[in-house]
């Protein structure tokens, strides 16, 4: 498995698909799909029997998961899309913005 440069909380900004140039915020990453679900993108249309939780039924709207290639991580600072480089700094190893070269 490879090792992946997003994480649950990043605001990213999709790179390609239907969804190109939309922004949101990673809710989820499944690590073994190479996928994040981000808020807001990628809405699909899920149909739902009546149960307990859900008596109604009906269809719901739901995230449904993207690539993570195409996805990139937005610099706080610039409003950006940028990639992402991992350095260390003391004994920790910190993420930075390739573009600003700002700790992420």
């Amino acid at each position: 498995m490879i090792k992946l440069k997003i994480k649950s909380g990043d605001t990213v900004k999709v790179l390609a698909g239907d969804e190109k140039n939309s922004e949101g915020k990673v809710l989820s990453v499944l690590r073994e799909k190479n996928k994040a679900i981000v808020e807001g993108v990628n809405m699909v249309s899920k149909h739902t029997k009546p149960s307990a939780k859900n008596p109604q039924g009906g269809i719901v709207k739901k995230e449904a998961p993207i690539h993570i290639s195409n996805l990139a991580v937005v610099d706080p600072s610039t409003k950006e899309a940028t990639r992402v480089g991992v350095r260390k700094e003391g004994d920790k190893n910190v993420r930075f913005s390739k573009k600003s070269n700002q700790v992420l």
